[in-house]
């Protein structure tokens, strides 16, 4: 009885001490409370005096306040929500008609392969070279080049890549020099239209034809093409345009010409003034069959830079 009696009298004072160290606590936190808010208060009574007695300097934070205000409410009238319905506000059914591209059935035989084959090798769209190699062979007849040949410029040039321009201002697919044969671009527009690609490929043409009449010959017509008639050496570009036309040439006539074949490997100094043979060895087989290469030789890299050509100035003379 007397250890029960312990036990309830221990529990009673641990209960009443409890409850006076939390109304203590409380009282205190009160207290607290009351000279933090009164402190609040005093330093707000403070500035209000302070402000009362600078008008100047009330004025600018009622400005400063008041523009900040403006500049978010005019920041939020000017947002525009998205239109979900964007494409139905914009659309443009004749947009087509400006697309370089065509369909790769429509071509013949020989187009149809040499398309494939240069969209694989430079990795670019079919239906763009389709359109591009139907050009080159409308044009080349015209002009009584080889469509192989325009093509092969191309490739070389810009590797295909409309909108490439050099160091030196050539620009487009053929890398004319628009500020030079500016004349040849008034029928189409204007300059502007060295950037489209089937123009482009008809003043290089035109280019092409001046240079090789002027020079008397295909090889020569190329270093007036690249800039290089005065010099000895054209640094490689005949060789590099009529390997990749030999290349050409013998897809067009039904020949395996891998498309990763090596690109032209410069002969040595001693025999740069021999005709360029190809960098590999092309088979007369029927399409499907092997065709030996050149281990030893790079393939051609399609990210390579575009030749940088300054594109006969001497035209402009």
């Amino acid at each position: 009885m007397h250890s029960l009696e312990r036990i309830r009298s221990f529990g009673a004072l641990v209960g009443q001490s409890t409850m006076v160290f939390a109304r203590d606590v409380g009282h205190g936190m009160l207290e607290v409370g009351h000279n933090s808010l009164a402190a609040v208060g005093l330093v707000v009574v403070a500035v209000m005096m302070f402000f009362a007695g600078n008008v100047e300097l009330r004025r600018d934070i009622e400005t400063q306040a008041y523009d900040w205000l403006h500049l978010r409410h005019e920041a939020r009238a000017d947002v525009v929500e998205p239109d979900p319905n964007l494409l139905a506000s914009i659309d443009e059914p004749d947009a087509v008609a400006r697309a370089t591209a065509a369909n790769p059935d429509t071509l013949t035989r020989q187009q149809a392969a040499v398309a494939q084959w240069i969209s694989r090798r430079y990795r670019v769209a079919p239906e763009p070279i389709a359109r591009l190699v139907q050009e080159a062979w409308t044009i080349g007849q015209r002009a009584g080049l080889e469509p192989t040949l325009i093509l092969a410029i191309m490739a070389i040039e810009s590797s295909f890549n409309p909108f490439a321009q050099s160091s030196v201002g050539a620009q487009g697919l053929m890398q004319v020099m628009t500020k030079i044969h500016d004349d040849k671009y008034e029928p189409f527009g204007g300059n502007h239209a060295a950037f489209d690609p089937v123009t482009n490929l008809r003043v290089g043409v035109q280019v092409l034809k001046e240079c090789i009449s002027r020079a008397g010959g295909l090889q020569e017509g190329l270093k007036y093409y690249v800039g290089a008639a005065n010099l000895m050496d054209d640094g490689g570009y005949a060789g590099r345009v009529l390997n990749e036309q030999t290349y050409l040439k013998s897809v067009a006539d039904g020949k395996n010409v891998p498309w990763t074949a090596p690109s032209f490997v410069r002969p040595p100094p001693s025999l740069s003034t021999q005709a360029p043979a190809p960098a590999v060895a092309l088979s007369a087989s029927a399409p499907g069959a092997e065709t030996s290469t050149d281990s030893t030789k790079p393939a051609i890299d399609a990210t390579e830079e575009p030749s940088t050509p300054a594109k006969v100035a001497l035209l402009a003379k």
